[in-house]
Formats: C-alpha cells, structure tokens, sequence
C-alpha cells in the first residue's frame, strides 16, 4: 500500500491527495501538521518538504514526480497525455506552473506584506492571462480532465485565503474553478482545515 506523508494545509500534497482519490486505489494518508514537520520527514525528503509517498523501498518527493508515479503505476482514468508531443507539452505546462504560480507561496504565507502584495498582483495577473482558455474549453487541455487541472486546483481553490481578487473578466476561469471543485475526488481529497479555507 502507499503512504502518503501529507500537510494539511499543504497545496502541493492537496494535488497529490486529489490524484489519489481520483484512481479510486488502496493508499494511506498520513496527516502532518506543516507547523510541526516530523524528524522522520527530513530523513526521506533531505529538503524536508511535503508531500512524501513511500511504497515498499521507494520513496518520492516533489508533488509532480509523485503524481507522474501514480499516474504510470495506476494507468485508469490517464491523468497524463498518452501522445509523447502533449505529455511533453503537459510537463512544460507544469514547470510554468511552478515557476510563474506555485514559486509564490512561500510569500504568500511567510513574506513581508510588501512582498505578499507583489505576490498577490503577480499571480492576478498570471491567471486572467489564462482566462481565454476557458471561455472556449472546458479544462486546461481540452474537454478531458488532466493533470494540469489537478496541479492548479489548490492554487484556485486558496484565492480568497491568500488574499487574491481576479477581474470580472476572469469569470470563464472561476466558472472552470468552480467545475474543479465539484469533482467527487477533490472534494474527497479536502482535509478539514483546507474546507475553512473558502469560507
């Protein structure tokens, strides 16, 4: 069975969490508390980061590469492009993800208000670029949900927690924000104080 080492409040072990519910497999959350990290958890992850899976002798860390894991190990639904040319497409959409979204977290929760404030207008921006995407399809690749919907959606689902208003003219993202979190695995997926954070 896998283990799955996961912060509470954690977006990148909420992706990964989302992806577990979604093949329906045997696995094992284990909940960390992202104010007091284990000992144990520097000794599997050298960054001493969440999220952490172990299965037998492997252990993962990073949300992505754990993902990719369980998507290849566990192949039903396909959460990654079967075609070589979109899956490299869906990994350079990740990295984009990384660097140009999920980069600020760290200062959207531990950063000067300065800095929060330039975190905020950052990622405002970032997402209303994304906007015409949605107003002609129904998720990130296409009509088929895919992993690039699972890496964003912790991101989505924290605007107002992390204090960040889109324009009216963001609505076709907010409406496929909102298609997200109706989807029976992230609801499946939420922990209790990641459900305080929308209200």
């Amino acid at each position: 069975m896998m283990n799955l080492y996961s912060g509470t409040t954690c977006p990148f072990s909420q992706r990964c969490r989302i992806v577990l519910y979604e093949k329906g497999m045997d696995f094992q959350i284990i909940d960390v508390d992202m104010y007091n990290i284990p000992e144990d958890i520097a000794v599997m992850n050298p960054y001493n980061r969440l999220p952490v899976l172990v299965e037998r002798d492997l252990v993962l860390y990073e949300s992505n590469i754990i993902n990719e894991y369980i998507d290849e190990r566990f192949p039903h639904p396909q959460l990654m492009p079967a075609d070589p040319v979109m899956r490299a497409r869906a990994r350079l959409f990740l990295f984009q993800f990384e660097v140009e979204l999920f980069s600020q977290i760290d200062v959207l929760e531990r950063g000067t208000q300065k800095q929060q404030e330039r975190a905020r207008q950052h990622v405002s921006d970032r997402l209303t670029q994304m906007v015409p995407v949605f107003a002609k399809q129904k998720h990130m690749l296409g009509e088929e949900f895919s992993m690039l919907d699972v890496a964003i959606s912790p991101l989505l689902w924290r605007l107002s927690y992390y204090g960040i208003s889109l324009p009216k003219s963001a609505s076709p993202l907010m409406k496929y924000a909102e298609r997200l979190f109706s989807r029976a695995a992230f609801i499946e997926a939420l922990t209790p104080s990641e459900k305080v954070m929308r209200k």
